[in-house]
């Protein structure tokens, strides 16, 4: 038997051996649902199974948050504030069959073009959270920083490690290309890393520019021609053109704002008498 299971109090025992188990769910919970299982008449086994089951479902929230950590979110995101009525161009539905991640397991890539401001990294990133969700890992970052990444990492000797990270996790979420022309080598490094990826892992790309205009981001034709065989041989291409989407909301506020400035300024008025603005 384990040393001290013959000496000390049950409640003491208890608390040391559900933390060398790893159980803080049962050591928090099992008094309580003692408690209501005694109160609702419920048999040992079924308290039992109440336990293992809290223990199980706050275990499985914990892993979810660590993954959405180690993805390196921005700010995390979901679909539920996703206004789709401001594209409506984008498919709702094929995004939302997205989001149930079986391109994940058919290997399958996403790219998602649009003007800036018309929330393709807010859809990358719900995309991510509902990877996180599912059990997958995720990595998130911009086109400049993950090239700034690589040469970093081929100064210091280490690319060889960075490029087997990148090539593991099963989601790399890569935002903003385009905005940043990439230097000859910097573009080298990036098809690097997606080639590593191809029929291995997913990728999710925005850009705010079209595919014929990527040439200027990567400086050869010959580069982004073999870049776009390998992205778009099993690829889910999001349009999302239209008007910014960030603009509206900008314009909306300001609207709202002018609006509640107005009614304040009909409410009051100057008194002629004694000089001083009442409300009426």
């Amino acid at each position: 038997m384990p040393t001290g299971t013959t000496s000390g109090t049950p409640q003491v025992l208890l608390a040391h051996h559900l933390k060398q188990l790893k159980l803080p769910t049962v050591l928090r919970e099992y008094d309580k649902v003692a408690r209501e299982c005694a109160r609702d008449g419920v048999d040992h086994p079924r308290y039992l199974l109440r336990l293992i089951e809290l223990e199980l479902i706050d275990r499985e929230r914990r892993t979810v948050e660590r993954r959405i950590r180690a993805a390196r979110f921005p700010a995390v995101k979901s679909f539920d504030t996703f206004d789709f009525a401001a594209i409506p161009g984008l498919n709702k539905m094929l995004v939302l069959e997205l989001a149930r991640c079986g391109y994940l397991l058919r290997r399958e890539n996403i790219i998602a073009l649009g003007n800036s401001g018309t929330g393709k990294t807010h859809v990358a990133l719900a995309l991510g959270l509902a990877a996180c969700q599912r059990g997958f890992s995720v990595t998130f970052t911009t086109a400049a920083s993950l090239v700034n990444q690589l040469l970093e990492a081929r100064d210091e000797r280490r690319l060889l490690r960075l490029q087997r990270d990148l090539q593991a996790v099963k989601l790399l979420i890569v935002d903003e290309l385009g905005y940043v022309p990439l230097s000859p080598t910097g573009a080298e490094l990036l098809f690097e890393t997606f080639s590593q990826r191809y029929e291995r892992s997913s990728t999710i790309v925005t850009s705010n520019l079209p595919f014929e205009d990527w040439t200027s981001i990567l400086g050869s034709e010959r580069l982004t021609g073999a870049l776009l065989d390998r992205l778009t041989h099993h690829v889910s291409i999001l349009a999302m053109n239209g008007d910014s989407y960030r603009l509206k909301q900008s314009a909306g506020r300001r609207r709202s704002l002018a609006a509640a400035e107005q009614n304040q300024a009909t409410a009051e008025h100057l008194d002629p008498e004694t000089g001083e603005i009442t409300t009426s």
